[in-house]
């Protein structure tokens, strides 16, 4: 079936500034370009700073059990000295 062209099928140059109000120009799709690689520079900031800290934190995680496992140890020394020593050791 063959479209016949009607002077209401046809834009007039209003039609048209309307149309290019509204679409994007190649300027503006450079200038998004350059936002959105900006915005990815700044992910990949965050995500390696958010590495950085996951590991500092798992690091100290470590650290802490550690301490944790040698305080406890020393107490249980403390105590057993305190009794060979019959002291009575006071909360």
């Amino acid at each position: 079936m063959y479209s016949t062209c009607y002077d209401w099928d046809m834009l007039t140059s209003e039609d048209i500034q309307k149309l290019i109000s509204v679409l994007a120009t190649k300027d503006d799709l450079r200038q998004l370009q350059t936002e959105v690689f900006s915005l990815r520079e700044t992910v990949q900031g965050l995500t390696v700073a958010i590495d950085g800290l996951a590991k500092a934190i798992d690091e100290l995680r470590v650290e802490y059990a550690a301490i944790t496992t040698q305080l406890n140890r020393h107490e249980r020394w403390i105590r057993q000295i305190a009794e060979k020593a019959h002291i009575k050791l006071e909360i």
